[in-house]
């Protein structure tokens, strides 16, 4: 009888046990045997809901689980949770791992085939009093807790979010929730980095008129502690802002220390490469996805690092059919994104003028101001959108909207145009839903399309 292949997981969140669960779907136990390493306290769940969690929007952990390690483990999947790997030997076939609650005892563990789904850290800059209690990063449920916990014992209302991205904004709207008096902290000058700075000053005037401090080109020296030790103030170079907790949203970086330990190929964000299979650059044998790898962008042309739930479950799916026996690619992405605080909504898509600058593309940016509504139509609100297109070809390159109510979702227009490789022009002749409740008769994507088209044309090539 042929002895079952062994498949290694690592990491038991959306890319991991997605392609543990596809794999399975497609080998039974005695032709593969999945065993899956995870080193928090939970697996296959959706990290993008903390914020709403904290701000009691949602109830946690157990609604944001999507898959217990039980029911796993029922499907034949060897989970072994508070595990964690701690080296790759790539010429044995084998990953060291340590058990976290139980003394720390090591051991082996062999296989035929890897899959690297490490995820993302958290940026958590070696500054003065980064650690004392009261300080609190929110990368999984763990931190969540554990921030909940701190928000119940703090004895004042005053927040500090260092981090204006789409999590600091997110947890700031959480924290106004709790009845916190929130102040945002951003190096950046404008909030949400992910934007272009003019679209970052509609965000940062809304933000303010939410009652969210936000103080933006200034930089976090450090943070001041009282007298048992906890946080209560965070310094930068012009001000002391008082705090009785701190949050930091200061972005993520792909966790890929066993990687490059390993010798595996890193990208220039440090993420792992792989080819389209999501198989590692210059390997038979291991895949990686999720956040720790970078992707190919289909607009740039270039690879990037994108952390997204939605990437990681695609990854997972490519990655398992693969290593069941399959095949499948992922092509790329083009960058979308969507997020609130509060009612206001903020997405991109493409490029950003600086992304299209280093791509070395010559290209027109024109800003529309529109409505969600017909204008006549009671709730119609504003939205700005601004678009990006390629100078010579008029091909679409990005698209930033900042809005209320229906403004967010409206990127998915410009994703699926991205995809499809349109142009402006093209674009103006979309045939998208109308009715009053719902868009003005020109959506105000297709304005900014007509007004991009016009650029184009007058700009001459």
């Amino acid at each position: 009888m042929t002895a079952a292949e062994r498949l290694v997981v690592v990491g038991g969140d959306a890319a991991g046990m997605s392609a543990a669960s596809q794999a399975r779907r497609l080998k039974k136990p005695d032709e593969l045997a999945i065993t899956a390493f995870e080193r928090s306290h939970f697996t296959s769940y959706s990290a993008c809901g903390i914020p709403y969690w904290v701000g009691g929007v949602v109830e946690g952990p157990d609604a944001l689980i999507a898959r217990t390690a039980e029911e796993h483990r029922a499907r034949d999947i060897d989970l072994r949770m508070r595990t964690e790997v701690t080296e790759i030997d790539l010429d044995r076939g084998r990953v060291r791992t340590r058990e976290l609650d139980d003394g720390g005892r090591e051991s082996w563990t062999g296989f035929d085939k890897l899959v690297l789904a490490t995820g993302a850290r958290p940026l958590r800059p070696g500054l003065p009093g980064i650690d004392a209690p009261g300080v609190h990063g929110v990368q999984t449920l763990d931190d969540g807790r554990a921030l909940l916990d701190s928000l119940g014992t703090s004895a004042g209302r005053r927040a500090v979010v260092v981090g204006a991205g789409y999590i600091g904004v997110e947890m700031a709207e959480a924290l106004i929730r709790r009845g916190y008096e929130v102040t945002v902290l951003e190096q950046s000058a404008q909030p949400m980095s992910t934007l272009d700075p003019d679209m970052g000053a509609l965000v940062h005037e809304a933000m303010c008129g939410l009652g969210v401090e936000t103080v933006t080109g200034t930089t976090v020296t450090g943070v001041l502690t009282d007298s048992a030790g906890r946080a209560r103030a965070v310094t930068t170079e012009d001000a002391d802002h008082p705090a009785d907790v701190v949050v930091l949203g200061m972005g993520v970086r792909p966790e890929t220390t066993l990687a490059a330990a390993a010798g595996l190929p890193l990208g220039e964000s440090g993420g792992l490469l792989t080819d389209l299979a999501m198989r590692v650059r210059g390997q038979d044998a291991v895949w990686a996805g999720g956040d720790c790898v970078e992707v190919h962008d289909l607009v740039s042309g270039r690879t990037r690092h994108i952390a997204l739930g939605t990437h990681a479950n695609k990854h997972g799916q490519i990655i398992g059919t693969n290593v069941g026996g399959g095949y499948a690619t992922f092509p790329g992405v083009v960058g979308t994104a969507v997020s609130k605080v509060c009612d206001l909504e903020i997405a991109r898509t493409g490029l950003l003028e600086r992304q299209a600058h280093a791509a070395g593309l010559r290209f027109v940016a024109v800003t529309v101001e529109s409505t969600s509504r017909a204008g006549y139509y009671p709730g119609a609100r504003p939205m700005h959108v601004k678009m990006l297109a390629e100078r010579r070809t008029g091909r679409l390159l990005g698209v930033q909207i900042v809005g209320r109510e229906g403004a967010g979702k409206r990127v998915d227009i410009a994703a699926v145009a991205l995809t499809a490789g349109m142009t402006v022009e093209q674009m103006t002749a979309l045939d998208l839903g109308y009715a009053p409740p719902f868009s003005p008769v020109w959506d105000p994507v297709l304005v900014a399309a007509r007004k991009a088209t016009a650029a184009v044309r007058a700009a001459g090539g």
